[in-house]
């Protein structure tokens, strides 16, 4: 805790009161928004420092590498464990730019306030747009897995009529307040380590009474030949896992103890979620009986990769296990995710961007915002269930918006501190380089994905440009 506690100081959150953090109002209700806005668009301040990062990993989710192990396994050549070092690395450097600005502008917006500091309000816009795309449809794919994972368990149910339910339930829970949904959040995410702790331990039982599969050392240096191509190649699918952490920024008005905190919670969960990661496909790796080679040269087993190691070397039990808490898991990423969505909405109704409604609390709980991303997803998430091709369609297209947000985030550190140098002189490390590092990345993985994906988030920005010019640039001064 320390080691984040230091890394959030030297991002610049010291969260003190110097600088642009401003308090705003706060009653014995507890609601505290930025200045100029009422109490019925303010939220309320309850989150603590565990509560933002229960929201990141159930958005991230403790074992999201399951889905894409194969995937992965077979792109690196079998070094996958270094895949996720090197993700988590390239990841760190957007945590870092979330950390700097956070202390800028801790407001609900997220990367929307934040590029509206830092680059003006269009930018703004379509920073806020684009996340849209992605806290909107990520949370759909999740109820959509829980949906598949509960009719595996029970076909006699269709995935339509499960993925249906998870919405109503997380929804129910989300309007029951933040506060709430994070204690049940809680339960569900130690739930999810229990699990990951049970594979980690029976992986590590097999490994010493058979052997590995594998190399020990395979997972970083592949079981072939080593190619640096390959690695890089994988880890623009693997930063994808990562997408989620950054909802911890969306709830800045709604922690107790300043913006210090929401930089230390991005920074940690980025670092937690890493380290399980590296570790669970490590394991995996050496698990498995297939070759990477194999696994590419059959691109069918690549999905099943995971548990199908697992079956062959602990047993039926666990697959079942991990089959069910992914189901679980998945409902409340999708709730972690609502929420997220629903204040980037809650964000863009109270500056005028979105219709002013979407801005109305009710007891600090943004609901009717609530209710709009409950409703999207539902549509989005119904329809794919109800869909042989539904999930492809669903996956493809919702990373893009995200990667665009973030470089619209990184832009932003460099525009507010070193074009704009609003708070003095810049330190060119970090509010340069790193920053520019950091969109450099994000751009090659847009780069790597899908044609599918790169039309869609083309045709978003594309609309967003056309709601932008109706409304016009100027409405109301950024800055909060």
């Amino acid at each position: 805790m320390a080691e984040t506690d230091a890394m959030a100081e030297n991002a610049g959150v010291e969260g003190d009161g110097r600088g642009p953090e401003r308090p705003g109002r706060a009653g014995r209700s507890g609601q505290a928004g930025p200045p100029g806005f009422s109490d019925h668009e303010s939220l309320r301040r309850t989150l603590g420092f565990r509560d933002l990062v229960v929201y990141g990993l159930l958005f991230i989710a403790p074992m999201a590498p399951v889905g894409v192990f194969g995937t992965l396994d077979a792109k690196s050549h079998g070094a996958v464990a270094l895949v996720y070092v090197v993700a988590t690395v390239a990841m760190a450097f957007t945590a870092f730019s979330y950390a700097q600005m956070v202390r800028v502008a801790p407001q609900a917006g997220s990367v929307f306030a934040y590029a509206r500091k830092g680059l003006g309000e269009a930018p703004g816009f379509v920073a806020g747009w684009m996340a849209m795309l992605d806290y909107l449809l990520i949370p759909a794919v999740a109820y959509l897995f829980a949906g598949i994972a509960m009719e595996a368990l029970v076909p006699e149910v269709h995935r339509w009529v499960w993925t249906g339910i998870a919405v109503v339930v997380t929804t129910l829970l989300n309007l029951w307040g933040v506060r709430a949904a994070a204690r049940v959040g809680f339960a569900v995410l130690a739930m999810e380590i229990v699990v990951l702790l049970v594979f980690v331990v029976s992986a590590v039982v097999v490994l010493v009474r058979d052997g590995a599969q594998r190399d020990w050392w395979s997972p970083l240096t592949g079981d072939g030949t080593f190619s640096l191509a390959a690695v890089i190649g994988a880890v623009s699918v693997a930063v994808l896992s990562y997408l989620g952490f950054d909802a911890i920024a969306t709830f800045a008005e709604e922690v107790t103890g300043g913006s210090a905190k929401v930089a230390r919670a991005l920074l940690f969960c980025l670092v937690l979620a890493g380290a399980l990661f590296v570790a669970q496909t490590w394991l995996v790796a050496l698990l498995e009986p297939v070759s990477s080679a194999e696994l590419a040269a059959e691109p069918v087993r690549q999905g099943s990769a995971f548990y199908d190691a697992v079956d062959a070397s602990v047993g039926g039990w666990l697959h079942d296990l991990v089959a069910v808490s992914k189901a679980i898991g998945a409902a409340f990423a999708a709730l972690a995710g609502q929420a997220a969505g629903s204040r980037l909405l809650f964000a863009m109704g109270r500056e005028g961007r979105l219709p002013h409604a979407l801005a109305r609390t009710d007891a600090g709980v943004p609901r009717v915002a609530l209710l709009v991303s409950a409703a999207v997803t539902m549509i989005a998430a119904v329809w794919a269930a109800r869909r042989d091709d539904g999930l492809d369609h669903l996956v493809s297209v919702v990373d893009v918006g995200a990667l665009t947000a973030f470089v619209l985030l990184h832009a932003s550190v460099v525009g507010w501190f070193a074009v704009q140098r609003a708070e003095g002189p810049p330190h060119w490390l970090r509010h340069v380089v790193l920053p520019v590092t950091g969109a450099a990345i994000l751009v090659a993985v847009i780069v790597e994905a899908s044609v599918s994906a790169q039309v869609v988030g083309v045709v978003w920005l594309g609309v967003g440009l056309v709601v932008l010019a109706v409304q016009g640039a100027g409405r109301r001064p950024g800055g909060g």
